[in-house]
């Protein structure tokens, strides 16, 4: 849809960035840049829209949980606004090893992107604008290697204002061309009725952009007092809660947590559904944009999994101040009738009332491979790109990718190198880097298989990881980066002294190893290997510890905690990093950016079309491009060590 303003009119106001979309990831890339220090306006389609859950009433999950944690280790805000509004939380997967705990709160969906708006409206140096903006604008550059470019100028907006810049962040979600569809009907809005954002696509297409449509979608919303709860199982939160944020008190989240609630889908559901796929424009080819295959709609599921007699459907709240629920795992796309008739055959359901129907909803995003790995498009100078518009979903995605794009988006208007995140240093570069490096051809959403290194990527040291990044970038002040050094040194030191203290076979020893359900004592032992045993605990050993060191106190469970990892799966650290070191050799192996691959002999056709049309700044990025072999990454090595 082409834009043409009846007038355009310059705004004399001075901005260094614009934001596009005040969803998660462009409240995290606005506040970035406004906190280091340029004038900062976020436009979005509506005010009340400001970090906005469409969808699912939570932040975090299953390696989600880490990309809030990292985040708030790089400074970000996410972690920050849940702790100070969930309403339920969990750590998820503790049966299991530590690599795969993660965290999950159920948010209060409204005083969640109220607290979150109030943020940015304190934020100095940060505007907020409620306009849709229409065209960014450019002018044409020549790089050193007599490339033609674009470069970022400025945005128009519908009303034909135009604001100059020196950079903007897309950030628009999925409110690019919108449309909203549940069996025949066929609604041109962003999510929850919101309006789209019809333009801009046309505008980013005249700049080379490729395009993808992409799909997504929710449950319905019901009424609370529906709903038979009698025949459903009770689900609590933990009874000691984890904060997100590294900030946070942990005895500030102690709080009276509301209860979710677990059913069953049935055959009789199933039979329904199954009935209707005709009238489903999941099927009937209505809906053009490709769905996230790890999070599909019951129909979906009642197709693909035709042997399973049943799913889990979870019945959340959506606050605290408002009866509606949502209906976890029944994401719909089918008709309003036969979503009444489906949803009252599940226990509990019976004479559930609707309060907003299930939907799908497509819209415009892009190949996230046009993007360098600090999110700047490779062709537009100036101008960057975070979240779902990049081709992923969620909404801890979004915001990871939008901090990324707000740092760099920053230290590009200082003159400084933009900031990367490899695979081995956090989930967030395994996010990043499969978005600008591998194909994708429905909506991406982090997994924690997805990460080669994830025994080091843990949620529970995020901070050590990241926090000095954060620090470098300019978003951790000195005391909570001095906080980190006496963490990481007190861990440490722990470890190291436990190494020199033993015990020995004394009747006090023997008889706590046998309360404890340990092996007995042969002869003497260091408390470190003591630690080393499943079932034994630093905090457990204090008795026989009789020189321990007082830890700081704000820090004391943090610190016990890492040193029972540490010791604990010591063997399994010392040989993944030793798998990091030799993928960081190929990492800082860089390729120059005006690389002839047209001059490098033996490279196959593929490889160099792929590696011109990446241009990727490693060996190790350009190993993971698909199409490129390492028989390529072989020939590479040998002409670059030759130059």
């Amino acid at each position: 849809m082409k834009f043409s303003a009846n007038s355009v009119w310059e705004n004399k106001d001075h901005y260094d960035v614009v934001v596009i979309g005040a969803g998660h990831a462009g409240c995290e890339a606005a506040l970035a840049c406004a906190r280091l220090g340029y004038q900062t306006v976020i436009f979005t389609v509506s005010v009340d829209s400001i970090a906005l859950m469409p969808c699912n009433p939570n932040i975090g999950g299953s390696s989600k949980g880490h990309l809030v944690r990292e985040l708030d280790a790089l400074g970000g805000e996410m972690g920050k606004v849940i702790d100070q509004t969930f309403i339920q939380s969990k750590m998820l997967n503790k049966s299991k090893g530590p690599a795969v705990h993660s965290l999950r709160a159920q948010a209060d969906k409204a005083r969640y992107s109220r607290t979150m708006r109030m943020v940015l409206e304190n934020q100095k140096r940060l505007e907020i604008k409620q306009q849709e903006v229409v065209e960014i604008l450019t002018h044409e550059t020549v790089d050193e290697q007599g490339n033609k470019k674009h470069k970022v100028k400025g945005v128009q907006t519908y009303s034909g204002a135009v604001y100059k810049c020196k950079a903007v962040i897309l950030c628009t979600g999925t409110y690019l061309k919108a449309r909203c569809i549940y069996g025949d009907v066929s609604m041109n809005t962003g999510p929850n009725g919101l309006q789209a954002a019809n333009y801009l696509t046309e505008s980013l297409k005249n700049l080379g952009i490729k395009m993808y449509r992409f799909k997504t979608g929710t449950p319905a919303r019901i009424d609370r007092n529906s709903v038979d709860f009698s025949k459903m199982e009770e689900q609590f939160g933990d009874e000691r809660v984890v904060p997100f944020s590294f900030t946070t008190n942990p005895e500030d989240v102690q709080i009276d947590q509301a209860s979710c609630w677990l059913t069953y889908t049935n055959e009789k559901t199933h039979e329904i559904i199954r009935n209707n796929l005709d009238r489903s424009p999941l099927f009937s080819g209505m809906i053009e944009g490709t769905g996230p295959r790890y999070c599909p709609s019951i129909e979906d599921k009642v197709v693909k999994f035709a042997d399973k007699n049943r799913h889990q459907v979870f019945i959340e709240p959506e606050g605290l101040e408002t009866n509606e629920m949502y209906i976890g795992g029944m994401s719909s796309s089918l008709p309003e009738d036969v979503q009444y008739e489906m949803y009252r055959s599940v226990p509990g359901l019976e004479n559930v009332k609707i309060v907003r129907n299930a939907y799908a909803i497509e819209y415009d995003c892009i190949d996230a491979r046009q993007l360098k790995p600090t999110l700047e498009f490779r062709n537009i100078d100036g101008l960057f790109s975070g979240g779902q518009f990049n081709g992923s979903s969620g909404y801890e995605e979004a915001a990871a990718q939008g901090l990324i794009a707000g740092i760099n988006a920053s230290r590009k208007l200082d003159g400084k190198d933009g900031i990367i995140i490899d695979r081995s240093e956090g989930y967030i570069g395994v996010l990043i880097d499969d978005l600008v490096t591998k194909e994708s051809n429905e909506p991406y959403r982090m997994m924690t298989s997805r990460a080669e290194y994830r025994l080091l990527l843990r949620q529970d040291n995020a901070d050590q990881r990241l926090t000095p990044i954060g620090y470098k970038a300019g978003l951790i002040d000195e005391k909570r980066y001095q906080k980190l050094l006496t963490k990481i040194k007190c861990i440490k030191s722990e470890i190291e002294r436990l190494s020199h203290v033993h015990v020995g076979t004394s009747k006090e020893v023997q008889e706590f190893l046998e309360r404890n359900g340990s092996t007995p004592l042969t002869s003497g032992i260091s408390l470190k290997e003591l630690v080393r045993r499943p079932e034994i605990s630093y905090h457990m050993i204090e008795q026989f510890d009789k020189d321990r060191p007082e830890l700081p106190a704000d820090l004391k469970e943090e610190i016990e905690e890492q040193i029972d990892i540490s010791i604990k799966y010591e063997g399994y650290i010392n040989r993944q990093m030793r798998q990091v070191e030799q993928f960081k050799k190929l990492e800082n192996k860089k390729i120059p950016e005006d690389m002839d691959y047209d001059a490098v002999k033996s490279l196959r056709i593929e490889a160099v079309q792929k590696l011109k049309e990446y241009r990727p700044i490693s060996i190790g990025q350009a190993s993971r491009i698909s199409g490129v072999s390492p028989a390529d990454i072989s020939v590479l090595l040998v002409y670059l060590g030759g130059r």
